[in-house]
This record gives structure tokens, sequence and C-alpha cells, in this order.
């Protein structure tokens, strides 16, 4: 136990070093970026109302002031930190005064509402199929299921959720193609809201759960089959025992260990995979306000976007690495 305590240790501080560097990389592009803030505040500002230069001028003045523009880059860097710690990064250009970070808790539960728990079904149903077929090699249904898996599995995301959008939006209009609840009603603690949000919800978890599926069905199979031929597993069949306890047990306990590094790696990618979701359904996530936000210029909301995502991602990283000496005794945490 002591062994595994300095393994965590020692994961720890490889999780607060990515994390650093990746927030610290971050910040560094945005703040390099030759697009300017304030600049592009006052553009805006200046095309809707009729402003005199001296108000413009204050303006500009003021928004420097207020975002510590107009301070050295190093001392910039200093500040930032400082606020992130108080998990403060100031208010949006986007949608001044709200801050930052209260900007992306809004969009936090859509994003890990649909893609975390998408990306969790796809793992459970698509391991638990292709352990199967590599099992029963010989079964027909698991056969089909396999072809129909690998045909989907090239196709890119984007073209999946066109043509479900073009099926079910148009042809068979059964289901809502945009937003993240009706228009009608009301937010809140509601059966009526509950039901919206499921129903809109619908069309981005099928496109996900179709494309991501074939991956992981054909991972399994793959590492399934090479189990089966290890002589643990022929052992336990000569033992007599029963073959849902040797695929239970033995095959799916050892081939899955190595769908776990996969796991943490497609829960990182949720926040990268979020942007072609969201803009596709204009579901409205941490997607949707991340290129909100890079198109208005907006430094302290794709900072608080990116600051969110970076940590959700090692921390996602980081768990799924806590697990496997839990899960596989082969794994020495010395």
């Amino acid at each position: 136990m002591q062994a595994y305590f300095w393994f965590v240790g020692k994961r720890l501080l490889q999780l607060f070093a990515v994390i650093f560097c990746a927030i610290s990389a971050t910040f560094l592009v945005t703040h390099l970026s030759p697009i300017d803030p304030v600049e592009q505040v006052l553009g805006r500002l200046s095309a809707r109302s009729n402003l005199s230069p001296e108000a413009i001028e204050a303006t500009r003045v003021a928004l420097s002031e207020m975002y510590g523009t107009n301070q050295p880059i190093l001392e910039q860097y200093f500040n930032f930190w400082t606020r992130l710690l108080r998990g403060d990064l100031g208010p949006s250009l986007l949608a001044f005064p709200t801050p930052s970070m209260d900007l992306v808790g809004r969009a936090m539960p859509w994003t890990l509402g649909l893609l975390v728990t998408s990306t969790l079904f796809t793992f459970v149903i698509g391991n638990l199929f292709g352990a199967l077929a590599g099992y029963n090699p010989n079964n027909r249904f698991l056969k089909a299921f396999g072809i129909v898996a690998m045909g989907i599995q090239p196709i890119p995301y984007y073209i999946v959720a066109f043509i479900l959008l073009i099926i079910f939006g148009y042809f068979i209009p059964l289901l809502p193609i945009s937003g993240g609840f009706a228009m009608d009603v009301r937010p809140g603690w509601s059966w009526a809201f509950a039901g919206s949000i499921i129903q809109h919800s619908i069309l981005p978890a099928v496109s996900l759960v179709l494309v991501g599926f074939g991956g992981w069905f054909l991972g399994m199979r793959a590492l399934v089959s090479n189990v089966i031929n290890d002589d643990y597993v022929t052992y336990a069949e000569l033992a007599g025992l029963k073959r849902e306890t040797i695929a239970g047990s033995y095959v799916i306990r050892n081939a899955v260990v190595p769908q776990l590094t996969a796991l943490a790696m497609a829960l990182g990618g949720v926040f990268s995979g979020t942007v072609i979701t969201e803009e596709v359904f204009n579901y409205p996530g941490l997607g949707s306000l991340l290129i909100d936000a890079v198109n208005y210029g907006d430094y302290s909301l794709v900072l608080a976007v990116s600051t969110v995502s970076i940590t959700a991602v090692a921390g996602a990283i980081f768990i799924v690495d806590m697990l496997h000496p839990l899960l596989d005794p082969r794994v020495r945490a010395e």
C-alpha cells in the first residue's frame, strides 16, 4: 500500500506540472496574438454608435486598465495566475460585465451532460459487444455487427451528424435539430424542461455513439482474440469452468485494461470534439462558447474555457491512471 501511495504522489506531481505548462502555453498563445481585445470592443462600439474621440479614448484607457493589456507581458502573466488561484479571470467582453467563469459554469453542464454520457455509454456498449464478438467468433449476429461497425467507424463525425440532421430534421422531422431545449419551455426543475433537454440531445448523442462505437468494438474484439489464446484461459477451460465465468473473470477483465487508457484519452477528447458537435447542432456548451469568444477576441473567456478543459482532461487521465494498479495486479506501482 505504501508503494501505491508513492505512485499516487508521483502522478500528482505530473498532473500539476501538466496543468501548469498547458495553461501557461495557452496564456502565451492568446496574449502574443496580434488581436487586441480592447480594440475589438472599440471597433464594435464605434460601428454601433457615434462616440466622440474623447469618449473612445476614455473607454480605451478604462478597458486597458481593467484587463491589464497596458502592462508588460510578464506582469500580466503573474497577475493571471493570481486571479486564477482565486477563481476569478475577470469579466467577459462577450457578455460584459458577466464574469468569464460564470459563463463557463453555465455552459459546462451542457457539455458534460451530453459528451461525457455519450462517451461512457459508447465505451461500455462497444467493449461489451467487442468482447462477446472476440470470445464467440462464429456468432453470425456479432459478425454482422462487426461489419456494420467497420463500415461506420472510418466516416468523419460531421458527415454522420449532417446525415442525421437531413434525415430526422427534414425527411422525417421527428426530432429537434438545433439548440439545447425548446424556446417555449421555461428553464427550471420541471419535467417539461427535462424532457425538452433529452429530446434535443438525442441527435447529437446518437451521432457520437454511432461514430465512437466502432473503435471500441474493433479494439476490444482484437484484444479478446489475443487473450483467449493465453495459457490461463486454456487452463480455465480445461478445468471445466463455465463460459460465462471465463469470459467475465479471465478474458474481459484482462482485455479491458488497455481500453482504460484509451478511455482516458477519449474523455480528454470530449473537450476537443465538443466544438464540432455543438457547432453542428447549435448546442449551448463550452464549444460554442469558445468559438464565440475567439471570434470576439475575448481573452478572458478563452482562457477560462481553456483552463477548465485542460484541468478536466488532465484530471480524467489521472483518475484512470490511478485505477490501473487496482484493476490489474501486473501493473506495479513501484
